[in-house]
């Protein structure tokens, strides 16, 4: 079994007029398959500022990221030359402030707000289908959510 590569998510949110929370994804660009915006760690860049720049590259989202995650899933990445590579990603919150018209993947994916709920039922990733569903009631009592949400505010 190879070992296990790392990779870094951005969880992008919003609270929508009437107070419910929604998830903003992409999909994924050889199976267009719903997906958070994630990669690999980039050098000289702490992960959740890497975490940042695949929510703007890849869903063309800006806004607040935490410093701290809040929460890992494991998935299986497939390689160009058919192999699959365990993953362990590492996501972030990401309070979006403003969605870009242009970004550049805008070409490559959709993008589409769900309620936590709904993104849950969508991913394939257990544990990342898991994470979202913690997220259905009281988001605003999760430890990291509400630190980012003082720092947004």
């Amino acid at each position: 079994m190879p070992e296990t590569a790392e990779q870094i998510a951005a969880l992008p949110m919003r609270w929508d007029k009437d107070g419910e929370l929604k998830i903003l994804m992409v999909t994924s660009r050889e199976t267009k398959r719903w997906v958070m915006p994630k990669g690999w760690e980039m050098d000289g860049k702490k992960p959740w500022r890497a975490a940042e720049i695949e929510a703007l590259e890849e869903a063309g989202a800006r806004g607040y990221i935490g410093k701290e995650t809040i929460g890992t899933y494991s998935y299986l990445k497939k390689l160009g030359d058919g192999t699959a590579l365990p993953c362990e990603v590492r996501v972030y919150p990401m309070i979006v402030e403003k969605l870009e018209k242009r970004w550049k993947e805008r070409k490559e994916r959709k993008r589409h707000w769900f309620t936590p709920r709904s993104a849950a039922r969508k991913v394939h990733e257990p544990e990342l289908s898991a994470l979202l569903m913690s997220l259905v009631k009281k988001p605003k009592k999760d430890p990291t959510i509400k630190a980012l949400l003082k720092k947004a505010s």
